[in-house]
């Protein structure tokens, strides 16, 4: 059945006036700041409002480990909400992320779901939206200004000199300085730079001793001050954990944060609009909040705590979504997320596809851009049947939290009857609530009506949420249950830097915050090669970070980068405007 591009699905959508949206969820103009027709900002203080409501129930969708291609988390996340409103009923929203523009003109393309499943209008969520992740760089610039400015000034200036201006030195250590710079463009080239070529000099001739220093550039998305947006659940705790932000340390050793810097207040002012969310809609005009994006390999991979409180008051059910596979972002938002929150989930929908599993069994490789191998494309039980496992280990660590799970197979065209049944006589052998198949991509909230029955069961079953570990465990205590609980590794080695890292962590007092593993999503370890349910090996730490601010520990497992590169042929290379009638064109 031939679907039109997500984008011409998008533009000829029927799109509500966004007042329209917000009546249904209880919302009138005044909890409102209009970003034009079709979106719009909601005030925090709307928490008052519906203070004495109860709470809807809390849906988290997640997948097993992901092709390249991605599985349709997504697009899952938003025919769901489209079955659970249009086919059932039920009152209903959706909780994700905002998409950075650097995977949307890359490989990725955008992030607003596919087909009959999308936000919309899917342009505006793409791009700009409400200028979020512009105050994240601006607001994450001027604190890497702040900080080479207070060297400068400070290697030029006595003690008494600084106190006249209401300066106090601090005396940074340029070699343990951890925050870069960041642009939410994939470019490789920044990865590394050195900054502060100039000739300054001290005032008896010699060169100022911090210029040129080595830094780089992140992905906007992976700043720390986009992980503390998605985690702050008020002005106030945006305020107190911007101020937390550990930039680095003194010669002496000791932490030096935000606050004593003196740029905390000007970053929370950046970023104060930032912090309410954006409500959109829906194809099938189901509300939607889209705030905050988080890197999922590098941050939580998350959307902000407040959009789901908001949501949870506003809605009986709430549909929210984690990056990439169970063993990353799931487990984020059990034991950093929920932590932070104190919501507890109701349900998990794992979002396979026969594509990914006969990759895991085996299949050939998977290259974005490229035609899928004949393998992927017809019938073929026994590749699949032994990349079932997969399935298998992300079912056991969902139900390891005390969460039923609910698997969405997210059907694609070639996918045959018995595939389909193979997977879901596995997966309720593994202990799923139900395994369904799902065509919300082709046929929208019809598509998904069994799944979202289904889910409702779910949600009433009995739980016993728990988190993975305890807080006051050693960070390397925690580091080693995750992976081999989680990844299934045999051990963790830790390079020296990650050593004395750790060490230095906890001697300030950080061992007790939570763990954020940066890692590839491509794999249950480390190596983006080991498909399927690798055994017999051990992860590799190479260094150990940490986001005091947003309140977790990450530690670097393998080659990770926080500044992606762009691919040979890159989506922006499709994109361009029609100068007759306006609109995008090439966009996915």
């Amino acid at each position: 059945m031939p679907v039109p591009s997500d984008i011409e699905i998008a533009q000829a959508a029927d799109l509500r006036p966004i007042l329209e949206i917000a009546r249904k969820i209880d919302l009138v103009e005044d909890d409102l700041d209009l970003q034009g027709k079709f979106k719009a900002k909601v005030h925090l203080d709307v928490l008052k409002k519906f203070a004495d409501r109860p709470q809807g129930k809390y849906i988290d969708v997640t997948a097993i480990t992901p092709t390249p291609l991605g599985e349709g988390k997504t697009t899952t996340t938003l025919g769901l909400t489209q079955a659970l409103g249009t086919v059932l009923g039920k009152s209903v929203m959706a909780c994700i992320r905002q998409p950075s523009m650097g995977p949307t003109f890359n490989i990725k393309g955008g992030a607003a779901g596919g087909g009959y499943s999308q936000i919309i209008p899917m342009e505006d969520f793409n791009l700009h939206l409400t200028g979020d992740i512009h105050a994240i760089s601006i607001a994450h610039n001027l604190v890497a200004a702040a900080i080479d400015t207070r060297m400068y000034h400070e290697s030029r200036q006595s003690d008494e000199a600084l106190k006249r201006r209401g300066v106090t030195r601090i005396d940074i250590d340029p070699a343990t300085i951890t925050w870069n710079r960041v642009v939410d463009v994939c470019d490789r080239t920044l990865r590394s730079i050195k900054v502060g070529f100039n000739d300054d000099k001290l005032a008896d001739g010699s060169p100022s001793p911090v210029f040129p220093r080595a830094t780089g550039f992140d992905i906007t998305v992976a700043s720390e001050l986009m992980a503390i947006l998605a985690l702050a659940t008020s002005l106030k705790d945006l305020r107190e954990r911007v101020g937390r932000v550990v930039i680095g340390l003194d010669k002496k050793g000791t932490p030096v944060n935000l606050e004593q810097i003196g740029v905390a207040g000007a970053v929370t002012v950046l970023l104060k609009d930032a912090l309410m969310p954006t409500l959109m809609q829906t194809l099938e005009g189901q509300p939607a909040f889209v705030h905050a994006g988080p890197f999922a390999n590098i941050a939580h991979g998350n959307s902000s705590i407040v959009a789901d409180q908001i949501a949870l008051k506003v809605a009986d059910y709430v549909v929210t979504e984690s990056g990439f596979g169970a063993d990353i972002g799931m487990e984020k938002f059990f034991d950093i997320k929920c932590r932070y929150s104190g919501l507890i989930p109701n349900a998990v929908v794992l979002v396979a596809t026969v594509r990914a599993l006969k990759m895991h069994g085996g299949g050939p490789k998977v290259t974005p851009g490229a035609p899928l191998d004949e393998a992927y494309t017809q019938e073929n039980l026994g590749l699949l049947e032994k990349g079932l496992g997969n399935l298998g280990v992300h079912i056991k660590n969902v139900l390891r939290f005390g969460v039923p799970v609910v698997v969405c197979v997210n059907g694609f065209a070639d996918d045959t009857d018995a595939e389909m049944e193979m997977v879901r006589r596995y997966a309720e052998g593994q202990g799923a609530y139900a395994a369904i198949k799902s065509t919300h991509w082709a046929e929208g909230g019809k598509g998904a009506g069994a799944l979202a029955e289904a889910v409702v069961g779910a949600c009433e079953q009995p739980s016993s949420f728990d988190f993975l570990y305890p807080l006051d465990w050693g960070i390397k205590q925690k580091i080693e249950y995750i992976a081999a609980e989680i990844y299934g590794a045999d051990g963790v080695t830790y390079e020296p830097l990650a050593e004395e890292q750790v060490a230095k962590y906890e001697k300030a007092g950080f061992g007790n915050l939570p763990i954020c593993m940066a890692k590839t999503h491509l794999s249950l370890s480390h190596d983006p090669s080991l498909k399927g349910v690798p055994k017999g090996y051990t992860i590799p730490v190479r260094e150990v970070r940490a986001s005091v601010g947003a309140g977790f520990i990450y530690p670097l497992l393998g080659a990770m980068s926080t500044m992606p590169g762009l691919a040979t042929y890159p989506a922006f290379m499709n994109i361009d405007i029609d100068l007759e009638t306006g609109k995008i064109v090439g966009m996915f």
